[in-house]
């Protein structure tokens, strides 16, 4: 038994921590750090016993986030949860505000039957945990993603796009010749542009080889408002640093409540 002492000195640990961390014995959560009282606006665990129910009850029951669902039989849950790989130990909770955040899980053994529960926040980075990049993902012709590949994560996409409250807006951006629209754009300046266009857009964002000499950047904003503003920002930037004797067209939409982004892309 962690006599009194020892938790005080465990709690001034596990305060200094950006994470939110909980310590459990078994499956009982018995102490958490300020960062996971601060999320949940409680003052003390106390508190956050009197206030909230079971652990897992905590964990949003979404079929791409592990839940207390998926938790397998006579396990606890996060014995159920170090089964996966890594990159799937993800959770999904609310905040106080309600407003949905994913956390990476780490599980530190401690002393006797204690555990020390990490909980990192990787909201911002979710799209990218989701469509982890390898060498079939990306178009070897230009250095933009592969459309194949975009076909296959776009479920996932929108999985995000859902799960972070966002909409998703796309541009079409095709290349053309300053004297001749037929003549046919040479690798190399299909390399350059993408390398060009790539400095002006964040990491999340995904620009898509459609086709021959044309390309597809889909991303993330808060409202149709933020997605014209993204539009203007990218045209700008485009043609401020195009690729000597290339001129472009863009097309651009954005989501409707409920949308695929195959009836998105269609628009374009």
């Amino acid at each position: 038994m962690i006599d009194e002492n020892c938790f005080a000195l465990v709690k001034t640990v596990i305060d200094s921590k950006k994470d939110l961390t909980v310590v459990f014995k078994n499956d009982e959560p018995v102490l958490s750090n300020a960062a996971f009282n601060s999320f949940f606006n409680v003052s003390s665990f106390e508190e956050y016993k009197s206030n909230y129910g079971p652990f897992v009850d905590n964990f949003v029951p979404h079929p791409s986030y592990f839940n207390k669902e998926k938790i397998d039989k006579d396990e606890f849950w996060f014995e159920t949860i170090l089964k996966l790989q890594e990159i799937d130990r993800v959770v999904s909770m609310m905040s106080s505000t309600f407003e949905p955040c994913a956390f990476s899980v780490d599980v530190k053994d401690s002393l006797e039957d204690y555990k020390i529960i990490s909980f990192e926040d990787i909201t911002q980075s979710l799209i990218k945990r989701i469509m982890i990049e390898n060498n079939a993902s990306i178009d070897k012709k230009s250095g933009a993603y592969d459309k194949q590949y975009f076909q296959q994560v776009m479920q996932s996409y929108e999985d995000a796009a859902a799960f972070n409250e966002k909409i998703i807006g796309a541009i079409s951006i095709e290349l053309v010749h300053v004297d001749d629209e037929d003549v046919k754009i040479e690798i190399q300046n299909l390399k350059l542009f993408v390398e060009n266009f790539k400095r002006s857009i964040r990491q999340d964002d995904m620009l898509v080889h459609w086709s021959d000499s044309k390309f597809v950047l889909v991303y993330l904003v808060d409202d149709k408002s933020n997605a014209a503003q993204v539009v203007d920002k990218i045209q700008e930037v485009t043609n401020k640093n195009s690729v000597s004797g290339l001129r472009y067209k863009f097309s651009s939409a954005s989501q409707n409540e409920d949308e695929t982004i195959s009836k998105l892309l269609k628009r374009l």
